[in-house]
């Protein structure tokens, strides 16, 4: 079980914020990072990582199509992600396979193998089941959590 209630003053051991709106911004970042250690955690047994998940995600929400580089890309979840070498590790694993795009054959397209759709197979259910025993809310929360940060993001490009 995963379940883990600590307030955020208790994890970074400190009482003194600016305001309740930084400690919010705090407690977003330390939340993040809570979620993905639990995440990880499973992932390791499977030898992925985060990224590498997040790519095996996102071509399969095109399969069985092909998905060029950029593409994958612009929907990371972590923008500063390393693409190209993040595809180099889960081609090596034969999670992926690359090859030239049929249009334009300076691009390079990308799509799931057999044993790519199988990894999600097992590793999703794994993820969810983390997600849903550290996300311990209603869905009214949920939905009331997603519209606050959501404007937060307003700004966003």
């Amino acid at each position: 079980m995963y379940i883990c209630v600590v307030k955020l003053e208790t994890a970074i051991q400190s009482t003194k914020f600016k305001s309740e709106v930084h400690k919010a911004g705090l407690n977003i970042l330390y939340t993040a990072w809570w979620l993905k250690t639990m995440g990880s955690a499973e992932l390791k047994e499977f030898g992925l990582t985060h990224e590498q998940y997040n790519v095996l995600r996102i071509l399969k929400g095109k399969h069985p199509e092909q998905m060029c580089v950029r593409d994958i890309a612009e929907r990371m979840i972590e923008k500063n992600s390393n693409v190209p070498r993040i595809i180099d590790r889960l081609v090596v694993k034969k999670l992926v396979k690359r090859c030239q795009g049929e249009i334009d054959a300076r691009q390079t397209m990308m799509s799931l193998t057999q044993a790519g759709i199988h990894m999600l197979e097992v590793t999703t259910p794994r993820l969810d089941k983390v997600f849903d025993e550290c996300i311990a809310i209603t869905s009214q929360e949920a939905y009331a959590l997603n519209t606050l940060l959501e404007k937060l993001r307003e700004g966003e490009e």
